[in-house]
């Protein structure tokens, strides 16, 4: 387990998307959970996002995996770095890492990208729009953060898939030793640049756009065969302008709109579903064959481990203790089993006889559904 010398409630107050912080030691004693050897093997699966990028002679390359074996037996020794998205979703002992953070909540957080790098390794000076928390693990990175960006950065494509800026002048230059971590709220700029081989450990938390909203909510509402009505105006005034859109009938066309977008119900329903849809593959654990709802009644009498796959987002709206939301799909737990939910999204696992007790019929077809799609499994 890790453990974060930081003020959670501190932090949140002083730095959370306000400004950039170096925090020394931020874990004490820390030990890389993963290897390179580790790192480049995820690189070879099909399901896995990954990227190799190169800088020699400021010539930037970016191939995306997944690689052969063979790749790696040439490798340059300097100007390279490794990337693999999501290595929680894959590797248990990296999501460990997200533990200590756990006072941030699940639907804004994104994944554990791990870099390993060769000596003046980098990806560039680039801005991102969401936070990220990067974690020094073995060898030493140099990082330079910038001022926040209001207009005055210019953007550059490198290698044709690398997207930067041209530069910035620092306000953090700093080396990161094991152990050490840097936090960067959206918007500012900055650049990593290994100066011992090294790994790193970077937590992205990110909101949807508005766009990603409004175009989700487009296809839910299709989906679920929402809003299909028609305006009707049977008070339409005869009108002589053939060409003109009267105000009558556009005031009419924004109600509709307007209503369609307060609709509480179906809002809340969508934003969970939205917010629980993972941008990641899991790998999930299907049983094979799939168990009966007498089999997972017998089971449950076992005193058996319920564990959650790795990556899996699963949460509940505050004031709504009836629905489960979870990678982008929306369950129902009965009302009298409302502490299963907290069980279900708060932890990674639990024994079944949390629950042996309480359960109603609907609630545990529920969880059958669940460990049949492969979200949580009998360890």
């Amino acid at each position: 387990m890790f453990k974060l010398n930081l003020d959670i409630p501190d932090f949140l107050n002083t730095y959370w998307q306000k400004k950039p912080v170096i925090i020394k030691n931020a874990f004490s004693h820390f030990a890389d959970p993963i290897s390179a050897d580790e790192i480049a093997g995820l690189s070879l699966e099909e399901m896995v996002d990954s990227r190799f990028v190169t800088n020699k002679d400021a010539q930037w390359t970016a191939q995306h995996g997944p690689f052969e074996e063979s790749f790696f037996d040439t490798l340059p020794e300097t100007h390279c770095q490794l990337i693999v998205q999501a290595c929680n979703h894959w590797h248990s002992e990296t999501a460990q890492l997200i533990e200590p953070f756990k006072a941030l909540p699940h639907w804004l957080f994104d994944d554990v990208m791990v870099c390993y790098s060769a000596p003046h390794g980098g990806v560039g000076p680039h801005i991102d729009q969401y936070d990220v928390f990067i974690i020094q693990g073995q060898g030493k990175r140099e990082w330079k953060v910038g001022a926040k960006d209001v207009g005055q950065y210019t953007e550059v494509i490198q290698g044709g898939a690398l997207r930067q800026i041209e530069g910035f002048d620092a306000i953090i230059d700093d080396i990161l030793l094991p152990g050490d971590m840097l936090y960067i709220p959206p918007g500012f700029p900055h650049e990593g640049t290994t100066l011992e081989a090294s790994l790193s450990y970077s937590l992205g938390y990110r909101s949807p756009t508005e766009q990603e909203l409004l175009s989700h909510f487009a296809d839910h509402t299709i989906a679920n065969d929402l809003g299909n009505h028609h305006m009707h105006d049977p008070d339409l005034p005869a009108q002589s302008h053939y060409g003109q859109i009267g105000n009558q009938s556009l005031t009419m066309l924004k109600q509709m709109l307007h209503n369609a977008m307060n609709a509480d119900d179906v809002l809340n329903t969508f934003i969970g579903t939205q917010l629980s849809q993972s941008r990641h593959q899991m790998n999930l654990i299907e049983p094979d064959p799939e168990y009966r709802l007498d089999e997972l009644n017998d089971l449950l009498q076992q005193s058996v481990s319920i564990e959650k796959v790795p990556g899996l987002k699963a949460l509940y709206l505050e004031d709504a203790t009836e629905q489960l939301f979870v990678n982008g799909e929306c369950f129902t737990i009965h009302s009298d089993d409302k502490a299963l939910l907290s069980l279900l999204c708060d932890q990674n696992a639990f024994n079944s006889d949390d629950i042996i007790m309480s359960p109603q019929l609907e609630t545990r077809e529920t969880l059958l559904t669940l460990i049949n799609s492969g979200y949580w499994y009998i360890a």
